[in-house]
């Protein structure tokens, strides 16, 4: 099997694939004895198809009917570098003009629709202005993350000094594309117990690398496993939607992982590995051989130590029925939050729970903003309408002074206190009392006691890497995966991404970090499949993250850990500001709220390698945006 990692062939080349005549709907057992509907046995008679004959693939103007053609502008109506929202009748277009040429797209980011018109558009490529990904103005593939989509490309043709745009109907509908495939060639010759390709952890991370390996044609079986009970799903929507159910969270539906034979097992823990055999062994003692490797675990929430900890209705929130749960239990309830800056005080990331959990549930870093923080201050903001009181204690002075500044953070936490949440700072919870098992009180070290019917925990997470001890795999201190640019760990074969990990981040000098943000744990997973595959590619993206409380955004990019100064633009009080971030001269980092597109702007400066001085941001003039500056 190991030649099935070497470089595949370009998209021109034709690549044979097998499907089976027959559906392939009996279903196997999983390993732990459980029915898996993504593990199936290839039955009756193999056809031969070639990539771009497959149903999915096919040409988008096939019917005529499906098709429409429109005169959008005159050639001259567009200068160079400027983009278009067009209509086309039965949908809009994103029309771009750049080098003398125009270009077509998709006018929606397929991650959560923002408009792309009011992105940022630089040498060849759109950014997202909400979120950063990243896509090409040519293909319309994605080029950064979030999001697992393209944008559907659409023709252009220049007739009598009028530009037209030809479409397909239904792709001017749906605004956004899956890329090209490959499938499995023949699971039925695959034993249960061994696979070429194994992703512990199916977060971001572990669906990117999978996608990208079906991407890059890889025919090879690939087995995710994962301790959760669902499929991969949009974690960050924990704590903004916490009513949601799991499957309208789910980043891809079970007939996706079906159709490109991407074999899932839940609720399958590994609890040891062995290297040297290249096995990983499961709690339940099953085991599993694989060729390469890709540890993708993220981390796991701490708990509060205090008396008391033990009682019901005390929530670190993982998992949709955790949120769930919490909604419930917390309308027309008292609620506390404990937790209102970035979980360790990490970095954006993939579970952040702590000061956003009073807002929503989103990043995970080790430095400002982690999923488990910002679960806490999402979680605190989305409760406000629901809960008869909400209740943030934080040990720090000011909410995320560590990673936004003072400045920006006793604004942050007047909006929370303008929408009636009540802060305890500087303190700690010292008992959790109850009265027949459930939560009653929260005891803070300050002696104040709470009324609090829910309490919800973000007080920081460690990596989930407890398994890999004794295994070889190198680990730090804290117990991260330290890995290179190409996200591989010292030993061959095998690759970590996502929240559990350190790597070289070039924005700052190749200096370790760790970036626990979703958008991060895409970029990483894409990068460790395509070098499972021998592309020698190096991991170069801008950290990017987010957060919503109250109907307003934070947008972030960079990484400002050890800032040594703030320069704000704008207006705190009315919460329309940016805010540079510096260290010593030089701007690490940039943040905003009602500020468009300005941290895609600088994400595209930082991309390109460029250096964004103090004294650039402290004048207010933004000519270095454009190159103009020093």
């Amino acid at each position: 099997m190991g030649g099935c990692f070497s470089k595949p062939k370009p998209v021109e080349v034709k690549i044979e694939v097998v499907i089976p005549e027959k559906e392939r709907s009996k279903e196997e057992m999983s390993p732990n004895g459980k029915a898996s509907p993504l593990i199936y046995k290839v039955n009756g008679t193999a056809r031969h198809y070639h990539l771009e004959e497959h149903p999915i693939a096919s040409n988008p103007y096939h019917n005529p009917k499906d098709v429409v053609e429109a005169s959008v502008c005159h050639v001259k109506d567009l200068e160079n570098g400027q983009m278009r929202e067009v209509d086309l009748g039965c949908g809009k277009a994103l029309l771009i003009k750049e080098g003398g040429e125009f270009h077509a797209v998709g006018h929606k980011c397929p991650h959560y629709g923002a408009p792309l018109v009011k992105g940022v558009l630089s040498k060849g490529r759109v950014r997202c202005p909400w979120h950063g990904a990243c896509f090409n103005i040519s293909t319309g593939d994605i080029e950064d993350f979030p999001g697992l989509d393209s944008l559907p490309r659409f023709q252009v043709k220049i007739e009598k000094e009028k530009v037209y745009i030809r479409a397909s109907k239904q792709a001017l509908q749906i605004q956004r594309r899956t890329k090209m495939m490959a499938k499995c060639i023949s699971l039925s010759n695959y034993n249960l117990s061994s696979t070429n390709v194994l992703i512990i952890g199916a977060g971001a991370a572990g669906l990117v690398c999978a996608e990208t390996l079906r991407q890059e044609g890889f025919s090879d079986r690939i087995v995710m496993c994962t301790m959760d009970r669902h499929l991969p799903y949009d974690r960050p929507k924990l704590s903004k939607s916490m009513d949601s159910h799991p499957e309208q969270i789910t980043l891809r539906p079970k007939e996706f992982f079906r159709t490109y034979d991407i074999e899932v097992l839940t609720e399958m823990q590994v609890a040891a590995m062995d290297i040297k055999n290249k096995t990983a062994v499961f709690k339940d003692g099953f085991k599993m051989e694989y060729n390469k490797l890709l540890i993708a675990t993220g981390n796991t929430p701490k708990a509060l130590s205090c008396k008391g900890k033990e009682v019901e209705n005390v929530f670190n929130i993982r998992t949709p029925e955790d949120a769930n749960r919490v909604v419930k239990l917390a309308t027309s309830k008292n609620v506390v939050v404990v937790g209102a800056s970035f979980l360790g005080q990490k970095a954006y990331g993939e579970s952040s729970t702590g000061a956003w959990v009073v807002s929503n549930l989103m990043c995970q870093c080790r430095f400002g903003f982690n999923r488990e923080s910002c679960v806490g201050m999402e979680v605190a903001a989305y409760l406000t309408e629901r809960a008869h009181s909400v209740s943030v204690v934080e040990l720090e002075e000011v909410p995320f002074k560590k990673f936004f500044g003072e400045r920006v953070g006793r604004a942050v936490m007047k909006m929370f206190e303008n929408n009636r949440v009540k802060f305890y700072m500087q303190t700690e919870v010292s008992e959790l009392r109850e009265q027949e098992g459930k939560l009653k009180e929260v005891v803070l070290k300050s002696g104040k006691v709470l009324r609090a019917d829910v309490c919800v925990v973000g007080v920081g997470a460690v990596p989930a890497t407890g398994f890999l001890k004794q295994s070889g795999i190198n680990i730090d201190s804290k117990g991260f995966i330290m890995v290179n640019k190409m996200m591989q760990t010292n030993i061959p074969g095998v690759f970590a991404a996502g929240d559990a990990v350190t790597f070289p981040l070039a924005l700052r000098n190749n200096k370790k970090v760790n970036v626990p943000h979703w958008q991060m744990a895409h970029m990483h997973g894409r990068v460790a499949a395509l070098n499972m595959l021998a592309h020698g590619v190096e991991i170069s993206t801008v950290p990017y993250l987010w957060t919503a409380m109250f109907g307003k955004s934070i947008r972030y990019a960079g990484h400002g850990e050890g800032f040594d100064d703030v320069v704000i633009q704008g207006d705190l009080d009315e919460l329309k500001f940016v805010a540079f971030y510096t260290k010593s001269d030089e701007v690490v980092a940039v943040a905003s709220m009602n500020y468009d597109p300005i941290v895609s702007k600088v994400a595209e400066v930082l991309a390109a390698g460029r250096t964004i001085r103090k004294r650039d941001v402290e004048t207010g003039d933004m000519s270095w945006l454009t190159g103009k500056g020093s």
